[in-house]
């Protein structure tokens, strides 16, 4: 049975992306090595980490002056190395979910941070409006999209200061403005390649004006002049990024990719918005996540989630379970995601409401 795959991440990854990766374990670039045993010293592996970082900056029309880096430690790691390196007295953070709440968390340990806004206390169920970010900031930071609750920020905002974005579940899929900002990271296991690295790209010079000393390893500019080679970088998930963006690039780059996002988000919405047992969670419409849609069933069908479930799960679909800490349904629609898998559970949705 072909399965449907909805996880959140780590997630899908293109058909394309898996197989190249799968031949490579066993024989890499014609080595006779896999590689996973492959020197990141050799000149093989140097042309997989310099075609992907070239690539990232074409399919992002990122502009001088921004540097690409594959780094370790997941996107939380960036959650203490942009203040280390960014924040001299005071950033601005908006608080719209529990990742964006841990970076918070992490920012206070360096210097003032103000919260501009928050929905917590309404579930996050939305993205804050209105909010005022104080001129005198180091930066704005805020995450565009909220995996668990199904918000999502596809218009970067305008504020009077530079911006930092942790953009990890949704990066490839909109143009960004870079004009503002100084640095935005993304965890691969969403949009890029299996768990393991960290796509960071950072305005290098917003680097070197905090007064405190930085250890080696989370200084941006050590990674930056050793080209993410200081230490050995996770090799494999570097290929599959490679893979990946070589595959976006053949289906037409982001305005395509973002196309297709925009189609499939539509087609599942509308049997949400049409269904009696369903309902979305988030309670602004201009906010819903493309990338994860949130829903629950009605209180009168509550006690069929499990079933549903169930009922999906015959079908192939898989991943669509919400997060443990908000229940109910949440089906990721990221890049690799086929628009059938979407009509596969738009279906389901259909036939098991019929039934009951």
């Amino acid at each position: 049975m072909k399965k449907h795959n909805f996880y959140a991440g780590p997630s899908i990854l293109s058909e394309y992306t898996i197989q190249n990766t799968a031949d490579a374990i066993l024989n890499f670039a014609g080595t006779g090595l896999s590689v996973l045993e492959v020197s990141h010293r050799s000149k093989e592996f140097q042309a997989v980490i310099d075609e992907a970082t070239a690539l990232v900056k074409d399919l992002l029309d990122i502009p001088q002056g921004f540097e690409v880096l594959w780094l370790g430690g997941g996107a939380s790691m960036q959650f203490c190395m942009i203040p280390y390196n960014l924040l001299a007295k005071k950033a601005a953070y908006l608080d719209t979910g529990t990742w964006a709440s841990n970076a918070i968390k992490e920012a206070r340990l360096f210097g003032d941070v103000e919260v501009v806004a928050s929905s917590k206390d309404a579930g996050y169920t939305f993205i804050p409006k209105g909010f005022e970010v104080p001129a005198d900031a180091d930066y704005f930071h805020f995450t565009t999209n909220n995996t668990i609750y199904g918000t999502e920020m596809r218009v970067d905002p305008t504020v009077p200061c530079r911006m930092v974005a942790d953009m990890s579940s949704d990066i490839f899929s909109r143009p960004i403005d870079f004009s503002n900002y100084d640095a935005i990271y993304a965890g691969a296991q969403k949009n890029l390649a299996p768990a393991g690295v960290t796509l960071v790209i950072v305005r290098e010079e917003a680097l070197g004006h905090v007064d405190r000393a930085i250890p080696t390893m989370l200084d941006y500019r050590t990674h930056i002049k050793k080209g993410s080679m200081f230490n050995t970088p996770p090799v494999l998930p570097i290929f599959s990024a490679l893979q990946t963006l070589r595959y976006y690039k053949s289906l037409g780059g982001i305005e395509e990719l973002e196309r297709r996002d925009l189609e499939k988000a539509a087609m599942l919405y509308e049997a949400i918005d049409g269904s009696k047992m369903f309902t979305g969670t988030v309670t602004d419409p201009s906010d819903r996540s493309i990338m994860n849609v949130c829903f629950v069933m009605t209180p009168e069908y509550k006690e069929l989630e499990k079933e549903f479930i169930d009922f999906c799960a015959g079908r192939g679909i898989v991943g669509i379970k919400g997060h443990r800490s908000v229940g109910g349904f949440r089906a990721s629609l990221y890049n690799a995601l086929p628009i059938e898998s979407v009509k596969v559970l738009v279906e389901a949705m259909h036939d098991f409401e019929t039934t009951h």
